[in-house]
């Protein structure tokens, strides 16, 4: 169910951009402190909970948002009802790109573990961009990132067998980490995100956990077999 969380409730304050802790992965990353001082519109910092919305697809939105911790997914509707989850935002993406354009948000963005996010006025964004040659390509960067994972996401997650397609969504969750232990999803919404029933996503998990290609280390914490899932994922 989805939680109802206003950004009233959420709010955690004001973010201080120039010494931000993700400073040196996130959009601003090339800023200068003299361009900082061109923030008239605070840029806002948020927590949200597991299940709640950060925004609707079809919403007209004037903020983009970079993620400090946590996941969210975004969420597509089918026709039946049923949801296809395209991607999975996670610490220092950005997500809401399309509203620079003037677009209505494209996907619900719904929160799969606890995030913390700072929003970033579009009118702020673009001004800045104008005036500023690096923010204007990191915004192109940012782009061509998110182009990259959706075709990932069709190419990777959308193809082969089940376990095939459950090795690799557990690969990319340690992708450009440097540790082998992730969290797990509810089955359903891997099986949202794999195109299989959410039965098949508990069936594979279950006997990947058997032949120990998943350790549980703490609650819902498992320490990866990387080599043998990579084996998995290319057979």
């Amino acid at each position: 169910m989805v939680k109802i969380v206003s950004f009233k409730e959420a709010r955690d304050g004001v973010a201080d951009c120039l010494k931000c802790s993700l400073r040196e992965s996130v959009l601003f990353a090339d800023l200068k402190e003299e361009d900082f001082e061109k923030l008239h519109d605070p840029i806002d910092q948020y927590t949200l909970p597991v299940g709640s919305t950060l925004y609707h697809s079809g919403d007209k939105g004037d903020r983009m948002y970079t993620v400090r911790t946590g996941i969210l997914k975004l969420v597509q509707y089918l026709p039946d009802g049923s949801q296809r989850i395209v991607r999975l935002i996670r610490s220092t993406d950005i997500t809401g790109l399309e509203c620079i354009l003037g677009e209505p948000y494209q996907h619900d963005a719904v929160v799969l573990q606890e995030t913390e996010v700072c929003a970033l006025p579009v009118r702020v964004v673009d001004n800045l961009s104008k005036e500023n040659p690096a923010l204007h390509l990191e915004l192109l960067n940012r782009w061509q990132r998110a182009l990259k994972e959706a075709d990932a996401w069709l190419t990777e997650l959308s193809t082969g067998s089940a376990k095939q397609r459950v090795a690799r969504l557990l690969l990319r969750l340690v992708k450009d980490t440097h540790e082998s232990q992730c969290s797990l999803f509810a089955r359903e919404d891997m099986g949202a995100m794999l195109g299989i029933t959410t039965e098949t996503a508990s069936r594979t998990i279950a006997e990947f956990k058997r032949q120990s290609l998943l350790i549980e280390t703490a609650p819902n914490q498992f320490l990866l077999d990387t080599p043998n899932l990579h084996r998995i994922a290319e057979d």
